[in-house]
C-alpha cells in the first residue's frame, strides 16, 4: 500500500458503481482511511468494498420467499394486491382528495371511504382505521378507560413482536390493567368479580401468537358482552389477525381448517362486542394499518380523541386498505394475495417443486411439509404441502447471495424450499438460485 492510502475521493470513486449515494460511499471512504490510520496493515480499499457491499444489502429490496411462512413479518408479510399497490402510488406520486371533499369543495375526513367498507363488510355500525392495530388498541383505551381501569384476563396478557407488551400498551395509554383468572382458566366470573366504579372497559384479547390446550378454559365474548352492557361498560375486542368473516365466503368450499378458532370481524360484532380491533396487513391481506368497528357512539369518542391524530394513517395505506376493502366489498376476496396462496392446491404446488428441481439440475427431493399462516395468526396450525429438500447451512446461506435473494428455511440440517409464497413466474429465479448455491 506503500506510506499513503488513496485520497478520499478517489476512493469513493472507485466505489461508485451507482447502486449508493455519493455521500455514503465518502462517508465509508473515510472510515476506511482511517482504520488504516489506526493500523497500517489493514488494506483501506478492501475494508471499503466491504463496508460498501454490507450496506447494499442493507438497503429494502425484493426478496424471493421460499419460507413457507406466507405473511413474514421480517420480509414485510405479505404483498398487497396489484390495484392496492396502484392505489398507494398514485396517492404517493400524484395529489389526491386525502382530507378534501369533492361534494362540498371544503375540508373533508380521512378515510371515510375505507371506514364505510369496513364497517360494510363486517356489519358494523361505523369504523375507523389508524396506523396500526397497537395504535388502535392504544386509542380504545386511552378513549374509553383513561384514568381508569380495563380488565383483562391474565392468560391473554401477551406480548407482540419487538417485545411491546400489552400491559405496558395499556399504561401508555393512561389506563390502569386489572388481570383476572389464571393463565390457563378465566371465567365470566372473574370479571364480573373485578368490576367497580372504576372499570372502565372490558378487553378481551385473542392470544392469536401462542395457543393453550388442555386444561384450558376462557370467557366468550357473547357472556363477556351481556356483563358489559348490564354494568353499562363497553367490550373492546381485539381480534388481532384481521379475519372478516370466519365463513370465509371468498373461498370455494368449507372454511380452510387451519383456520379454526379464528375468531371473524363480523361474528365478533354479532356475538355483542362493542368494539372490534384488528390488523389490515394479516389476514385481511392489505397494507399495515389497524382497523377498529363497532357502535357508532364509541368510534365518534375515538375520533375525536387527541391521540387519533398521533395514530392516523398516512395517504397511500389508506388508499391500498379502501382498495382492499373493495376487493371483499366486490365478491373478490379470493383475489388477495394471501388468499392465492393459502388455497394453492398441494398438487399444483408438487409439479411446480419438481420442475425447479429438474431444471436446476440440483441433488434434492420433494418431500411433505406445512406452510404457516405466520405473523402470530392461526398458531400451532399449518397449510400442507410440498417443499423442495437439500443441502445444509451452507447452501441457505449462498441463496441469501443471490439476485434477488433466496430466503428458505432451515430444518433438520436441511434447507426447505417451499414456493407457496413464491409467485408462479419467479420460478426460474429460485431454479437459477438453486444451481448457483449448489454448485
Amino acid at each position: 500500500m506503500g506510506l499513503h492510502p488513496p485520497s478520499i475521493d478517489a476512493l469513493a470513486s472507485s466505489l461508485d458503481d451507482g447502486t449508493l449515494p455519493r455521500a455514503l460511499l465518502i462517508e465509508v471512504a473515510r472510515e476506511s482511511v482511517a482504520a488504516w490510520r489506526r493500523e497500517e496493515t489493514v488494506d483501506p480499499e478492501e475494508t471499503a468494498r466491504r463496508l460498501v457491499a454490507g450496506l447494499a444489502r442493507l438497503r429494502p429490496g425484493r426478496v424471493i420467499n421460499a419460507t413457507g411462512v406466507l405473511l413474514h413479518t421480517n420480509l414485510g408479510r405479505a404483498p398487497v394486491h396489484p390495484l392496492a399497490a396502484e392505489s398507494a402510488s398514485q396517492t404517493e406520486t400524484s395529489y389526491a382528495a386525502l382530507e378534501f371533499d369533492l361534494e362540498s369543495g371544503g375540508r373533508g375526513r380521512r378515510g371515510a371511504y375505507a371506514e364505510r367498507l369496513a364497517a360494510t363488510v363486517t356489519g358494523a355500525e361505523a369504523a375507523l382505521v389508524v396506523n396500526n392495530n397497537a395504535g388502535a388498541l392504544l386509542l380504545a383505551v386511552a378513549a374509553l378507560a383513561g384514568g381508569r381501569e380495563v380488565v383483562v384476563s391474565r392468560g391473554e396478557q401477551i406480548e407482540i413482536g419487538g417485545s411491546f407488551r400489552l400491559p405496558e400498551v395499556i399504561a401508555a395509554s393512561g389506563a390502569r390493567s386489572v388481570e383476572v383468572g389464571t393463565t390457563n382458566r378465566t371465567r365470566a366470573r372473574d370479571y364480573a368479580r373485578a368490576i367497580g366504579p372504576a372499570t372502565g372497559a372490558l378487553l378481551k384479547v385473542h392470544p392469536s401468537n401462542y395457543r393453550i390446550d388442555g386444561f384450558a378454559e376462557e370467557a366468550g365474548y357473547a357472556e363477556l358482552a351481556a356483563m358489559a352492557r348490564e354494568h353499562g361498560i363497553p367490550l373492546v375486542a381485539d381480534i388481532g389477525s384481521g379475519l372478516l368473516d370466519e365463513r370465509v365466503p371468498w373461498l370455494d368450499g368449507p372454511p380452510p381448517a387451519w383456520l379454526e378458532g379464528e375468531p371473524g370481524a363480523r361474528q365478533t360484532i354479532e356475538r355483542g362486542a362493542d368494539l372490534v380491533l384488528f390488523s389490515g396487513d394479516k389476514l385481511l391481506g392489505g397494507p399495515q394499518a389497524g382497523v377498529i368497528v363497532g357502535k357508532a357512539d364509541l368510534i365518534a369518542r375515538l375520533r375525536s380523541h387527541p391521540l387519533a391524530r398521533a395514530v392516523r394513517i398516512g395517504g397511500p395505506a389508506l388508499a391500498s386498505l379502501a382498495a382492499s376493502f373493495d376487493l371483499y366489498a366486490s365478491g373478490r376476496g379470493a383475489e388477495i394475495p394471501f388468499w392465492k396462496m393459502a388455497a394453492t392446491p398441494a398438487g399444483h404446488l408438487e409439479t411446480r417443486c419438481h420442475r425447479v428441481l429438474e431444471e436446476s439440475g440440483v441433488d434434492g427431493e420433494v418431500v411433505d411439509s406445512l406452510s404457516v399462516p405466520g405473523a402470530g395468526t392461526a398458531p400451532g396450525r399449518g397449510i400442507p404441502g410440498p417443499a423442495i429438500a437439500l443441502g445444509g447451512p451452507e447452501v441457505w446461506r449462498r441463496l441469501l447471495d443471490g439476485s434477488p435473494p433466496v430466503i428458505a428455511r432451515q430444518e433438520d440440517r436441511r434447507v426447505l424450499i417451499d414456493l407457496r409464497a413464491v409467485d408462479e413466474a419467479d420460478d426460474p429465479a429460485v431454479t437459477e438460485a438453486l444451481a448457483h448455491a449448489c454448485r
